[in-house]
């Protein structure tokens, strides 16, 4: 029951705030949901003590699903220790965004859909995690995408906020496209979409070949390669990623829950839920390497120029995706999964510590138009630190246990997929260094930038939204330090049990405890040097970064502009794609089929008709006339046809 009560208890708060958030009013609302969400957060902390730590591992059977020729599908729960995890994970983040945007939200006059949309987006991705088979996943994975949309737009009445969700919505598309040919092939391989018997087959499927393009190819590899573009979309990675950045059109709280818990996190859990078929492909797992140091590298470099306090956070988030996923990528799934838990913590901190900077700013969110006002909001400061420190992976913060581990597994799987990833981890290390403390200098240190009237005004956040920054800052610090063992540790085989596949031939999680100390080093000695860098800019030469973009204006350009992706995409596929709709539209719907169909049968006949009703002149000699002319010429008819 702990396990229903955990998934469902979200959607009544959903259905509750929605549907009768008239009745029940906004305070209503807020009470409903986010007590729900706490009651549901307990009962995760249940769930998760029986199966993780118990080693319970259950399938709870909700109702008959699908009966269609072959497939025979049920309703189920399937909770083992990486969804009991992800319970964890999502519904104590969702809580302390329900509490926050009590705070945050207090004066928005749809209060009630707000939360509404929150929680069916937890519940959603609650869906997604404890699915049983991949149509079950797939009823989540869509939810997530479509609660994404509402929460995203929420403030419809900017065009800005309804583009960014418009955008969200299309991309993802690409995606959940191939995810859809990926469920396809298994089931054409397999026979069944259910994991556990796909996952008892895989092994005995491993030499099964394909053709695709007239090329022999591994089918379960294509599969694998299909699911990974499915959580490209999902997790923001790179050629897929233009959604996450326009995401911050939304509400912070929104932003907060999408990077830390939510959306993002489904395509790390899909790769992981999927490893007994990933450890099966070494093309595939490579391809997961690439693409994640590949996004790692990227979204730092861009996060390095940013101006916008949310947009900075955004693009970390960005980067610390790819960590995950060329963890995943070296099959060191016990790390990313580690580093997923503790960056929701922390990212979620840091998305909420911005909300609380931005409140106190009269929401100005330009970092360079704040400037000196740690004295005024010294908790939100002390805090925003905390999450930084996290992030940056110092010590002992929680960022320093998962990403070194990732980075330390990244050399010892011994591939050269895996040392490229290392080294571009560690360079990727101290950009996220220097973009954190660019962030935390300009806002809150060095003199004021704002106006006098919006520096009067500048005040710290209600209780309500530093309760939950304070349970999130705790998580930022402990969260590395408490789940070592368990995740990454000693302990780490006995935690996971079945719930993660790894081969004995990739032992990077196992080697990584074993690797030089110059490579252990490494992450934190890049770490310091980002911030001193940072310190050397903002504080020592503030006049140095002007320079430098002066000085390198096609890079900086190049940067600000996140590498032209949207321009690219605008120019190959966006501008085509209207010119070809125009064409369609104009030349062949307008002029050809309405041209020659409806539209030109009836211009005909009101031609016909106006020629016709021409002749009706209402003279009776007009009329004579013409019985004359009938007459004349049914006789020489008749005459012609007796000749």
């Amino acid at each position: 029951m702990t396990v229903i009560a955990t998934v469902f208890l979200p959607l009544l708060g959903a259905v509750a705030a929605g549907l009768f958030g008239r009745v029940i009013g906004a305070r209503g609302a807020q009470i409903v949901t986010t007590g729900l969400l706490v009651m549901a957060a307990v009962s995760a902390a249940l769930v998760f003590d029986r199966v993780a730590l118990g080693g319970q591992t259950e399938t709870v059977i909700l109702a008959d699903w699908i009966r269609s020729g072959g497939l025979d599908l049920s309703w189920a729960l399937k909770v083992d220790t990486l969804t009991a995890v992800m319970l964890v994970v999502v519904t104590w983040v969702s809580a302390a965004v329900h509490l926050y945007s009590i705070g945050y939200m207090a004066h928005d006059p749809s209060i009630p859909r707000f939360h509404a949309y929150l929680s069916l987006f937890t519940f959603a991705m609650l869906m997604l995690v404890t699915a049983d088979n991949l149509v079950q996943l797939f009823f989540g994975w869509e939810g997530v995408g479509l609660a994404s949309y509402l929460l995203i737009g929420f403030w419809y009445e900017k065009p800005s906020a309804s583009a960014a969700a418009i955008k969200a919505f299309i991309v993802n598309r690409v995606g959940d496209f191939a995810f859809l040919l990926g469920i396809f092939g298994l089931f054409a391989l397999f026979g069944t979409i259910g994991l556990d018997a796909i996952f008892a087959a895989a092994a005995a499927k491993a030499g099964v070949t394909t053709t695709v393009l007239g090329l022999k190819v591994n089918a379960i590899t294509v599969c694998c390669l299909l699911l990974f573009v499915g959580a490209m979309g999902k997790s923001a990675q790179l050629g897929l990623h233009t959604w996450l950045p326009d995401a911050m059109e939304g509400p912070t709280p929104v932003s907060a829950l999408i990077h830390a818990a939510t959306m993002v996190t489904a395509g790390v859990f899909l790769v992981a839920r999927m490893s007994p078929l990933f450890e099966l492909s070494d093309a595939a797992l490579a391809v997961v390497t690439v693409v994640g140091a590949a996004t790692a590298i990227f979204a730092a470099t861009i996060g390095c120029v940013q101006n916008d306090i949310k947009r900075i956070i955004a693009y970390s988030t960005c980067s610390q995706l790819g960590y995950m996923f060329f963890a995943l990528g070296v099959s060191a799934y016990q790390a990313a999964i580690f580093h997923l838990m503790t960056h929701a913590f922390f990212k979620a901190l840091l998305f909420l510590a911005a909300g609380s900077v931005i409140h106190a700013m009269s929401d100005e969110q330009d970092i360079r138009r704040m400037g000196g006002i740690w004295k005024h909001v010294k908790v939100t400061w002390a805090l925003m630190w905390v999450g930084s420190l996290a992030l940056a992976g110092i010590p002992f913060f929680a960022g320093y246990y998962s990403k070194d581990i990732i980075l330390e597994a990244a050399w010892a799987a011994g591939t050269p997929v895996g040392q490229i990833a290392y080294w571009v981890g560690i360079l990727a290390a101290v950009l996220t260094a220097f973009y954190s403390w660019r962030l935390l200098l300009l806002t809150f240190h060095g003199r004021p930038r704002a106006d006098e009237q919006v520096m009067a005004h500048v005040h710290e956040s209600p209780a309500v939204m530093i309760v939950p920054l304070l349970f999130l800052g705790a998580g930022a610090m402990f969260a590395g330090w408490i789940g070592y063992d368990l995740f990454v540790g000693p302990a780490s085989h006995d935690f996971w049990g079945r719930a993660l596949t790894v081969a004995d031939i990739h032992p990077a999680l196992d080697n990584a405890h074993h690797v030089p100390g110059w490579v252990a080093l490494m992450p934190t000695v890049a770490a310091a040097g980002g911030i001193a860098v940072a310190y050397l800019l903002y504080v020592f030469a503030p006049a140095l970064p002007g320079i430098l973009a002066r000085t390198f204006p096609a890079l900086h350009r190049f940067l600000l502009n996140k590498w032209y992706f949207d321009e690219l995409y605008d120019a190959v596929l966006i501008r085509p794609a209207f010119r070809l709709g125009r064409g369609l539209w104009k030349g062949g719907d307008g002029a050809l089929i309405d041209g020659l169909g409806p539209d030109g049968v009836a211009a005909t006949s009101m031609r016909m008709g106006r020629k016709v009703a021409a002749t009706e002149t209402g003279y009776l000699f007009h009329y004579a006339f013409a019985m004359l002319i009938g007459v004349a010429g049914l006789v020489t008819w008749y005459m012609a046809i007796k000749n």
